[in-house]
């Protein structure tokens, strides 16, 4: 018999909270008792969770005792504040934010890619990682595992989802104000330095988080780095472009790797169609190729549009398309858990 549960979501509200709460009762995750917490202002509320209601409970130290696993998607300074406290009365945490991401001591986890990591926990927590860095390393996972891995140059296409539920509505908004031929409406996504900010609807906007001091934005900062500790390739050169579309769901990503060992086609495409939570959408013939009208809502990652570079025998170019919401955070954040529970490590 499946080991049942204490569970605790913080973030329930939020769009990668909601859908953690779907996979959950989706791939039947064993529950004995499950709270959801929230800041004292929504506390008191009620959220409906698999055919009953639940009232809402302030997140606070104390309300983590008897938890057995949290489920953080709450922002980075909730994280920071709780995660510590939950994991100190004994619950393993799952943070979704950024927080703690490099943190030496925290694990950084893709299942398919590093599961190994899951075995030490110093603190108790448990990082999942940026929702383009997710995709990308699972696609190129199977590859390295073959032919090694020396480069990776990334441009990705972000949906607006990706900052939350405000810039899926106001997609939306503008998109309809477009159409109406009224002024278009900005106030989620970037901004010029005169508080103007850039509208997402028939625009593409080059900017994903702030600016760095070496002139990379910071969600660019996270896909290097990150790919680094995943993979646990710390000299492996890795750059990144991060732009947001205006998409409601799924992220795509065009990725050039370069590997140690020369590969054919043949060979590239035979490892993805075998690989766990990969599909291989790629026929020039019938014109398939992963979009990401046909990822939103779907588990895995789709990769396509794989061609060897022309001047580089080792050097390869793919397409890489997944639900940033579900693979890129709330399904892989599920995925830990079971991983842990599968073994035995909860």
């Amino acid at each position: 018999m499946t080991k049942q549960l204490n569970v605790a979501v913080v973030g329930a509200t939020g769009a990668v909270g909601s859908k953690m709460m779907e996979q959950l009762i989706k791939r039947n995750f064993p529950i004995k008792n499950i709270k959801f917490l929230a800041s004292a202002r929504s506390a008191g509320k009620t959220i409906e969770f698999n055919g009953s209601t639940y009232t809402i409970e302030e997140a606070k130290p104390e309300a983590f005792e008897g938890v057995d696993v949290a489920l953080f998607s709450a922002g980075g300074s909730v994280s920071a504040a709780l995660a510590p406290e939950a994991a100190k009365r004994g619950a393993v945490v799952i943070d979704n934010t950024s927080h703690f991401r490099m943190d030496p001591e925290v694990p950084l986890v893709v299942p398919e890619v590093n599961r190994h990591a899951l075995k030490e926990l110093p603190k108790g927590i448990i990082a999942n990682p940026n929702c383009s860095t997710i995709q990308m390393v699972a696609a190129l996972q199977p590859i390295r595992e073959k032919f090694g891995l020396t480069k990776v140059i990334v441009s990705t296409y972000q949906a607006v989802s990706g900052s939350g539920i405000a810039a899926i509505d106001e997609l939306k908004d503008q998109s309809a104000q477009w159409e109406a031929g009224k002024n278009v409406e900005a106030s989620v996504l970037p901004c010029k330095a005169d508080n103007k900010h850039y509208p997402i609807a028939r625009n593409v906007i080059p900017q994903i988080d702030k600016f760095t001091d070496n002139g990379f934005t910071y969600e660019e900062m996270k896909m290097i780095n990150e790919t680094k500790k995943i993979m646990e390739l710390p000299e492996l050169k890795v750059a990144a472009t991060c732009v947001r579309v205006p998409v409601v769901s799924g992220h795509s990503e065009s990725v050039y790797i370069e590997l140690e060992k020369e590969a054919t086609l043949q060979e590239i495409f035979a490892l993805l169609k075998e690989a766990p939570g990969i599909v291989l959408q790629d026929d020039i013939a019938t014109q398939e190729y992963p979009m990401p009208i046909f990822a939103e809502g779907e588990e895995p990652t789709f990769v396509g549009r794989i061609r060897q570079d022309l001047d580089n025998k080792k050097g390869f170019h793919l397409w890489i398309v997944a639900d940033n919401l579900l693979k890129g955070a709330a399904l892989n954040s599920i995925q830990i858990a079971e991983a842990m529970l599968e073994d035995n490590l909860l």
